[in-house]
C-alpha cells in the first residue's frame, strides 16, 4: 500500500489535477489519496471568517470566490454525465458554509470551534469532487482521525485513531480519498484541525498505522533545497535526507513538509518522498534511514527571517531556580514558539529567538514572570534585538567531520558577517546562529559556496576604469568566462563597472558585451565616495574591488573597502606607494580580515615581480640589492631615439604606442619609477618613503613647471643638446637606461649609460628587467624580464591577481 498526499497547489489548477490523476492511475497497488483544500481556499476561508466577525458584508464576496473556484474546477475535470450530481453535492456543502458564515456575521463573533468547522469545508469539498474525478471511494477524516486537547493544542490520539483507521481500511484493494487536516475530538463530534500543513500529518498517521511502503507528498516545489532558491539561484534539490535532517530543515524555515508528519513515518521507518506535481519524473527528495557515505559534510542551509533575539541576563541568574523552565513554560502558555536558544556556560545569560510579531508579547510575559528578580537586581537585562535572521547549516555527517564550525565562521568572518548568537546541538546535526537581517543573503551565498554546495565558486567584481587597462580587462573577463567555468569551476561575475562619470551595479551581473551603452543609459554619478558607499551598501559576498585607474581619489577608499571585507586588486600605484604608514595599514587590514590587497601590476605590468619577492622572503631569503629598468615608457624612448628621431619625437611615439601616460611628464620626471621602486623596496622589507629616493633626472626640473604646452616647447628646444650627449654615448658603444636601484636600504633613480656587458644593454622596446641579489642569489642575481607596459599585459596581470583570490591555482 502507498499513501499519496496532494497539496493545495497540486490540486489548484486543471493541469495539476490531471497530472495528479495520471500519477494515481500509475499506481498498481492499493493507494490512499490524502487531499488538501484547493490552493488559496483556506486563506479565503480565514479571510471570510475575519470579515464576517467584523460585521463586514464583504465576506460574501470572499465566499462567492470560493464557490467559483470549486465550480470552475468541477466543470473542467468532471465528466459531463457526473457534473450535475457533483455540483449538487458540493452546493449542499457550500450552503452549509454560507449559513455558518452568516451566523458569524450576525453575532459578530467566532469561537475556535466555529472557525475549525469553517476551515474544514476546504478539505471536505476538494476531497468530494476529486474522489469522483479519480474514481475513488471517499472516506470521512472526521470519523477516523481523533485528537485530545493538551496545553491548548489538539494532539492526535494515536491509540484510538489507529483502531479506527485499521477498521476503516481493512481489506481495501482499490483507491481511497480522504481529506487531510481535519479531525474530531476523541469523545465528541467537535471538529478540530491538525495545523496548517496538517494534510501531511494525516498522510503520515494513516501510513504509519497501515505500514505503507512509502508516503509521497506532491506540491509545486522540487523538494528540500540546499538553500532558499529565492536567495541563491544556484541552490539545487537534496536527493536524500535522514528523518533528523528533514526535521531540522523544517524547524528552520524550510516548510517543505509539515514537521509533525515526520515522526510517525520515522517510528515505522516509512520513507517520505517529496515531489513536484509539475515534474513527476524528477527524483525529488527522499526522507529515510538510508545512508550515503559519499554525501557532503552538510546537506544544506535553512533560514528564518524576521527573528527577534530576546536576552535575559544577570549575575544572579545562577541562583534563579529553574529559570529556563519558567521562561519556556510562560511562553508556551501564550503559544509563543522559540526557534533558537543559546546559553552562556556560566548560566548568567540566556538568549532565544522568536518571530518579530511575538517579540513585544514575549517581553511582557517575561517581565511579569521575572518581576521579582528584576526588582531585586538578580536579572538586570531583559532586552530584545530586532531585525535579525536565524541561519542553520544541517547535516548528519557534521558529527564525523572535524573543522566544520571553523570553516563556517572563517567564511562568515571573511565576508564581514558578525555572528550575534550561536547554538549547536549535542547531536551535531545542526549549527545555528543569528545574524543581522541585512546580512542574510550574503551569509547564505557565502556558506553555500564555501561548503562546495555550488557547482561554481563565484567572485563578484566591481571594476573601476574603462580606459586602456580597464577596457582590456573587461574584454578578457568576457572572453575567458566560459573557460574558467568549465575548467576551473570559477564564475567571475562583474557586478559593477565605473568610469570617471558614472557607475552601474547589478547583482545578477553586468552584460559585458554592451557595458558602455549601459553606463551611458543607466549610470549613476560616479565619485570615489559614491562608489564606496554603493558597494558597501550592496553587501555582496566574495566581493573584489578592481582599480584600473591612476586616481588618488579612488585609491583613498581602499581602507574603507578592506575594513568591510572587500578585497582590492589595484593597477593603481598610488596607495601602495603612499605614506609607509598607510601602505602597512592597508596590508594589515587585509591580513586580519582574511581577504586580499593585491597590486602585482603596480610594477612590471604582468611580470611576476612582487610575487617573486614575496616568495623569496617567505621562504627565508633576504633581498640585498635590486637593480631594475621599470619604466616601459622610458625604455621605449631610449631605444627609439637616434640621429633621425630626437627626444621630443621619441616621447610622442611612446604616447602614440600607448606606453606613456596622457601627461608624459609623469614618466619623464621619474615619478612613476620612484613609486615603483618604493613599492619594491617595501615588499623587500625596507621602510622607504618617496622622499627618501635620490633622483638623478635627465631633463631639467624647470621643464615640469607650467602647462603641458610649455613642456613641449621646452623639450623640443632641448632636442639639440640631448642629441650631442647621445652621440658621445653612441661613440662609446653604450646605451642609456633609466635605472632604479635599492642597495642596502638606500634607493635611487637616474639615467645610466651601460655597456654591452650589462644585462640592461640589450633590453628592447618597452621591456622591463629586474635583477635581484639575495643571500641565496648573491653571485648570480635572479633576473626577471619581459613586457613592462601595455594595456593587454597589464590587464592580464590584474586578471591573474583576481584569479589568485579564488585560490584555483
Amino acid at each position: 500500500m502507498r499513501v499519496l498526499k496532494f497539496g493545495g497547489a497540486s490540486v489548484g489548477s486543471i493541469k495539476n489535477l490531471q497530472q495528479a490523476k495520471k500519477i494515481v492511475e500509475s499506481v498498481n497497488e492499493p493507494v490512499i489519496i490524502v487531499i488538501s483544500a484547493v490552493n488559496e481556499v483556506t486563506d479565503r476561508l480565514l479571510n471570510a471568517t475575519q470579515l464576517a466577525t467584523q460585521g463586514l458584508t464583504s465576506y460574501v464576496n470572499e465566499f462567492q470566490d470560493i464557490v467559483n473556484i470549486h465550480n470552475r474546477l468541477i466543470e473542467a475535470i468532471i465528466p459531463t454525465s457526473l457534473q450535475e450530481t457533483v455540483l449538487s453535492e458540493v452546493a449542499e456543502l457550500h450552503d452549509e458554509l454560507r449559513n455558518i458564515l452568516k451566523g458569524v456575521f450576525l453575532i459578530k463573533d467566532c469561537t475556535e470551534k466555529t472557525e475549525n468547522v469553517i476551515l474544514s469545508y476546504g478539505e471536505r469539498i476538494s476531497s468530494l469532487f476529486i474522489s469522483k474525478f479519480m474514481d475513488a471511494e471517499l472516506y470521512d477524516a472526521r470519523k477516523l482521525i481523533k485528537t485530545n486537547r493538551l496545553f491548548g493544542k489538539h494532539n492526535v490520539n494515536f491509540e484510538l485513531t489507529s483502531q479506527l483507521v485499521k477498521e476503516a481500511f481493512a481489506g481495501m484493494s482499490g483507491r481511497a480519498v480522504i481529506p487531510g487536516f481535519i479531525a474530531t475530538e476523541s469523545h465528541s463530534e467537535e471538529v478540530t484541525e491538525l495545523g496548517r500543513g496538517g494534510s501531511d500529518y494525516t498522510a503520515a498517521v494513516i501510513a504509519s498505522v497501515l505500514h505503507a511502503k512509502e508516503i509521497e507528498i506532491y506540491g509545486v516545489s522540487d523538494g528540500f533545497m540546499t538553500a532558499d532558491p529565492k536567495v541563491i539561484s544556484k541552490a539545487y534539490p537534496i536527493n536524500q535526507l535522514s528523518y533528523t535532517e528533514a526535521m531540522e530543515f523544517c524547524n528552520f524555515g524550510a516548510r517543505v513538509v509539515y514537521p509533525p508528519a515526520i515522526y510517525p513515518a520515522y517510528l515505522e521507518n516509512i520513507p517520505i518522498r517529496i515531489k513536484n506535481i509539475e515534474k513527476p519524473d524528477a527524483f525529488g527528495s527522499l526522507i529515510s534511514n538510508e545512508k550515503n557515505p559519499e554525501e557532503k559534510i552538510i546537506k544544506g542551509i535553512s533560514s528564518i527571517n524576521n527573528t527577534t533575539l530576546i536576552t535575559l541576563q544577570g549575575m544572579g541568574m545562577q541562583g534563579v531556580v529553574d529559570a529556563n523552565g519558567r521562561i519556556f513554560s510562560a511562553l508556551s502558555k501564550k503559544d509563543i514558539s522559540t526557534c533558537f536558544v543559546s546559553q552562556s556556560s556560566s548560566g548568567c545569560s540566556i538568549s532565544f529567538g522568536v518571530e518579530d510579531n511575538d517579540a513585544d508579547k514575549a517581553l511582557e510575559i517575561l517581565k511579569k514572570e521575572f518581576a521579582k528578580e528584576i526588582a531585586q537586581g538578580t536579572v538586570n537585562t531583559l532586552a530584545a534585538e530586532r531585525n535579525l535572521a536565524t541561519v542553520a547549516i544541517i547535516g548528519d555527517n557534521m558529527r564525523r567531520a572535524t573543522g566544520t564550525a571553523g570553516k563556517l565562521f572563517n567564511t562568515l568572518g571573511r565576508n564581514n558577517i558578525n555572528v550575534i548568537a550561536l547554538a549547536q546541538g549535542s547531536s551535531e546535526t545542526n549549527i545555528s546562529f543569528v545574524v543581522n537581517q541585512d546580512n542574510l543573503r550574503k551569509a547564505l551565498n557565502a556558506i553555500h559556496e564555501s561548503f562546495f554546495l555550488s557547482e561554481y565558486q563565484e567572485l563578484n567584481l566591481f571594476v573601476v576604469g574603462t580606459g586602456t587597462v580597464g577596457g582590456s580587462l573587461l574584454s578578457q573577463l568576457h572572453s575567458q568566462k566560459e573557460l574558467l567555468m568549465n575548467q576551473n569551476s570559477l564564475k567571475v561575475k562583474v557586478i559593477g563597472i565605473a568610469d570617471v562619470d558614472s557607475y552601474i551595479l547589478n547583482r545578477d551581473g553586468v552584460d559585458l558585451s554592451c557595458y558602455l551603452d549601459t553606463l551611458k543609459a543607466e549610470g549613476k554619478p560616479s565619485t570615489p565616495e559614491a562608489l564606496k558607499n554603493a558597494l558597501i551598501d550592496f553587501n555582496i559576498y566574495n566581493c573584489v574591488f578592481v582599480d584600473c585607474t591612476a586616481s588618488a581619489g579612488v585609491a583613498s577608499i581602499y581602507k574603507d573597502l578592506l575594513q568591510h571585507h572587500i578585497s582590492v586588486v589595484a593597477a593603481n600605484k598610488i596607495a601602495a606607494s603612499s605614506e609607509y604608514k598607510n601602505y602597512v595599514q592597508l596590508k594589515e587590514i587585509a591580513r586580519k580580515r582574511g581577504i586580499k590587497y593585491l597590486f602585482e601590476t603596480n610594477v612590471g605590468a604582468g611580470l611576476p615581480i612582487i610575487n617573486t619577492i614575496n616568495d623569496l622572503i617567505y621562504s627565508g631569503d633576504r633581498i640585498l640589492k635590486l637593480e631594475a629598468v621599470l619604466s616601459g615608457t622610458l625604455n621605449f624612448v631610449f631605444n627609439t631615439i637616434s640621429s633621425e628621431i630626437p627626444l621630443s619625437k621619441a616621447i610622442r611615439m611612446a604616447m602614440d604606442a600607448r606606453y606613456a601616460e596622457p601627461d608624459p611628464r609623469i614618466d619623464l620626471s621619474g615619478k612613476d619609477v620612484i613609486r615603483k621602486l618604493v613599492i619594491l623596496a617595501r615588499e623587500s622589507g625596507y621602510m622607504v618613503e618617496q622622499e627618501d629616493v635620490e633622483k638623478n633626472l635627465f631633463i631639467p626640473n624647470d621643464f615640469f613647471d607650467g602647462s603641458l604646452d610649455d613642456f613641449w616647447k621646452k623639450v623640443e628646444g632641448f632636442d639639440a643638446e640631448f642629441e650631442e650627449k647621445r652621440k658621445v654615448m653612441e661613440a662609446e658603444n653604450k646605451r642609456w637606461r633609466f635605472v632604479a636601484q635599492l642597495d642596502g636600504g638606500k634607493t635611487s633613480v637616474g639615467l645610466q649609460a651601460v655597456d654591452s656587458r650589462h644585462p640592461f644593454y640589450d633590453l628592447e622596446g618597452s621591456n622591463n628587467l629586474i635583477l635581484l641579489t639575495t643571500e641565496r642569489y648573491k653571485q648570480y642575481p635572479m633576473m626577471i624580464k619581459g613586457y613592462g607596459a601595455g594595456a593587454d599585459v597589464t590587464a592580464a596581470g590584474v586578471f591573474a591577481d583576481i584569479i589568485s583570490i579564488a585560490n584555483i591555482r
